[in-house]
C-alpha cells in the first residue's frame, strides 16, 4: 500500500531510538499516522514540525498498518510564524484541535483547504488572519457534525439583526428575542455576518467563545476529553490584547 499527497504536519510524537509518529492531515487520507524514521533526529526536527506542508510518501505492507512516512518540504510555516507569538499560538491551536478532534483516515477536504490558507498567509501576521481562523473552527464544527446556523432567528426566523447564538442549540438569535436572555445566550461577533470587527480583539475573543463552547462541549466533551491546551492559550493570548489591534 502507498500514496503521495501534499500533507500538513498536525502532530510529532517520539518514538524508539529516534523515530517519531507523526500526524498528517491530507485532502484525500484525512488525519492519517504513520512512523518516521529518524523523524526525531537533529536533521529531521525542522520537517516535522507541526504546522509544516511537506509532499509526504506513505507506505505499509497492510493498509491496517501504522506504515512508514518519508517527506519533502514545501512550505515552512511553523518557521515563518516564529518570530509572532500570536501567528505562533495560531498555528498550534490549529493543528492541535484538527489532530486531537478529526477521526483518523477520513478525507477532510474543506478542513485541509481551510488550514493551507491559514499557513499560506502567515507571514502577514496574526491580525488579518484571527477571523479567518474563527471561521476555520466553525468549518471544524461542521465536518464533525456539529455545525453552528447562523442563518435566521432560532425564535423569530428573522435573519437580521442577529447578535447572538444558543447555547443548546447552536443557532442565531435576533436581538429582539434575546433582550429577555441576554445573560444565558452567546455573543455573535459582526464578522461572522460579514459586518465588521474583523480586526478588532473583543470581536475575535467573542467569536473564540463561541465556537469554544461547542468545541468543549461535543466536539471534546462528548469524548470526555479537555479541549487542547493549545487552543486555550490562543484564546488567553487573545483575552490579554488591547480593545484594537
Amino acid at each position: 500500500m502507498e500514496w503521495q499527497a501534499p500533507g500538513i504536519v498536525l502532530e510529532t510524537r517520539p518514538h524508539g531510538e529516534g523515530g517519531a509518529v507523526i500526524a498528517l492531515l491530507t485532502e484525500t487520507q484525512g488525519r492519517h499516522l504513520g512512523l518516521a524514521r529518524g523523524g526525531a533526529s537533529r536533521a529531521q526536527s525542522g520537517l516535522w514540525q507541526p504546522g509544516n506542508l511537506v509532499e509526504a510518501r506513505w507506505i505499509a505492507r497492510l493498509p491496517e498498518q501504522l506504515g512508514h512516512f518519508s517527506a519533502e518540504m514545501v512550505h515552512p510555516s511553523a518557521a515563518l510564524a516564529m518570530d509572532d507569538p500570536l501567528a505562533l499560538a495560531l498555528l498550534n491551536s490549529a493543528c492541535a484541535l484538527a489532530a486531537d478532534a478529526l477521526p483518523e483516515r477520513e478525507a477532510q477536504p474543506r478542513v485541509f483547504s481551510g488550514l493551507l490558507a491559514l499557513m499560506a498567509n502567515l507571514n502577514r501576521g496574526a491580525v488579518p488572519l484571527m477571523a479567518d481562523y474563527i471561521r476555520w473552527e466553525m468549518l471544524l464544527l461542521e465536518a464533525l457534525g456539529y455545525g453552528l446556523d447562523l442563518s435566521a432567528c432560532a425564535v423569530t426566523g428573522v435573519t437580521e439583526p442577529l447578535t447572538h447564538v444558543s447555547p443548546r442549540s447552536g443557532r442565531a438569535v435576533s436581538a429582539e428575542a434575546a433582550e429577555a436572555w441576554r445573560d444565558r445566550l452567546l455573543p455573535l461577533p459582526l464578522f461572522l455576518l460579514g459586518g465588521q470587527g474583523e480586526n478588532e480583539p473583543a470581536e475575535w475573543l467573542k467569536g473564540m467563545r463561541l465556537t469554544g463552547h461547542f468545541l468543549a462541549r461535543d466536539a471534546f466533551g462528548a469524548r470526555h476529553r479537555p479541549v487542547p491546551p493549545a487552543r486555550e492559550r490562543l484564546e488567553a493570548r487573545i483575552a490579554a490584547l488591547p480593545a484594537t489591534s
